[in-house]
């Protein structure tokens, strides 16, 4: 077990890094173990508030006011987050433990043992956000792929496996394997919090501080140790860039004008041309609607909404559409409780509530986005057409 922990001095204070795979039993173990060995006077954990509160509060999903989800911009970042903590829970329930039990093993021994307990991860939220802010459309793209492709991942490892991904040689392949894959993904995931957790970790109350880890996170934490962080600028949303902001406005704005201009030198051109707009953004935001379960009403008001929506970058069909879905289908109490279940599958992902709601934001939206980049293309076809 010792294998598995680090041992580091910071400026007199001891720290031991314990370093843990999130649904090991044996990991759940040596976290007891180890602090009750070392009676720390804090214990650093992996988790955020939001995490914190998530692991104490295990009926806080049946409170969750997804209308509010949705007006906040947030259906996507829980859509992903349901699908990862599934992943975990899959590799726990094969093992027989509770995902995240290591930490839970933690916050229990803080109060058993008389420890400061410290949340030493960012705001799960926030690493999301730059994530999502910070990579490229194209591992966006690979990253929500695999993520979906790991519901219907039916490959189970062993405990064996587990504890070989715990060593030092298995995590620098499997780093640099990501890195290579999804360098920006792997920056703000793993390099940032690493950063993170070393900045919490020695700033912890007390001469000895135990740090309950995802092993993955050690060899940085090592490194980041010894370096100043800035922690301020690592819980820095990054803004839109203008460009962005511009492009935005800039191509609903080009578009119109376009339908303008050819309905002044051809009515019947302009009209089809706005016929056109209404077809490609309303039918395949409806057709997402639909792909997703969604209610009749939901596709009604994606294919309303769509037109509308996608001349207005401060706007989405997917968020009218949800909030429909969620009126008429409002999840129940036994829709949170059954997520577990529901996502061990293709078919009760489509049939639960709750994920349904998330999949017609999403499914609306990327319908409409879809329907903006033909629906713009044929306008331009039109004008030039027009005045060719």
């Amino acid at each position: 077990m010792e294998s598995n922990i680090t041992r580091l001095n910071y400026h007199g204070k001891e720290l031991v890094l314990i370093g843990t795979a999130h649904v090991s039993k044996n990991s759940v173990d040596e976290v007891r173990e180890t602090i009750k060995n070392e009676q720390p006077d804090s214990i650093c954990i992996e988790l955020d508030q939001q995490r914190y509160e998530a692991i104490n509060q295990k009926d806080k999903w049946s409170n969750t006011d997804l209308v509010q989800i949705i007006k906040s911009k947030r259906a996507g970042f829980m859509f992903v987050n349901i699908l990862l903590s599934n992943y975990q829970r899959k590799l726990a329930e094969q093992f027989g433990i509770e995902s995240g039990q290591e930490m839970m093993e933690g916050i229990a021994c803080a109060k058993e043992y008389g420890a400061e307990l410290v949340l030493a991860d960012r705001s799960i939220q926030i690493t999301f956000n730059r994530i999502w802010r910070g990579c490229s459309l194209w591992e966006k793209v690979k990253v929500l792929f695999s993520i979906i492709l790991s519901v219907v991942d039916d490959e189970e490892i062993t405990e064996e496996d587990l504890e070989n991904l715990k060593s030092d040689d298995m995590l620098t392949a499997a780093l640099s394997e990501m890195g290579s894959a999804f360098k920006g993904v792997k920056k703000y995931l793993v390099d940032e919090r690493d950063q993170y957790l070393a900045y919490k970790i020695k700033h912890a109350p007390g001469h000895k501080v135990v740090a309950v880890l995802g092993a993955a996170h050690v060899p940085g934490i090592k490194e980041e140790i010894f370096k100043d962080q800035n922690i301020a600028e690592l819980e820095v949303i990054p803004p839109k860039s203008n460009v962005g902001k511009v492009i935005g406005w800039m191509i609903p704005i080009i578009l119109l004008a376009l339908i303008v201009v050819t309905f002044i030198a051809s009515p019947s051109s302009g009209w089809e041309q706005a016929k056109n707009w209404i077809l490609w953004t309303g039918l395949l935001a409806a057709l997402g609607t639909l792909l997703a379960g969604g209610h009749i009403l939901s596709v009604l008001t994606a294919f309303v909404a769509a037109p509308i929506t996608t001349l207005h970058p401060l706007l989405a069909a997917g968020w009218f559409a949800g909030m429909t879905e969620a009126h008429f289908r409002k999840p129940k109490v036994e829709d949170f409780e059954s997520l577990p279940k529901d996502l061990g599958s293709i078919k009760g992902l489509w049939r639960n509530k709750v994920t349904k709601v998330l999949m017609v934001v999403v499914f609306a939206n990327l319908g409409s986005s879809i329907g903006t980049w033909l629906g713009g293309l044929n306008i331009i076809g039109i004008f030039i057409n027009t005045f060719s």
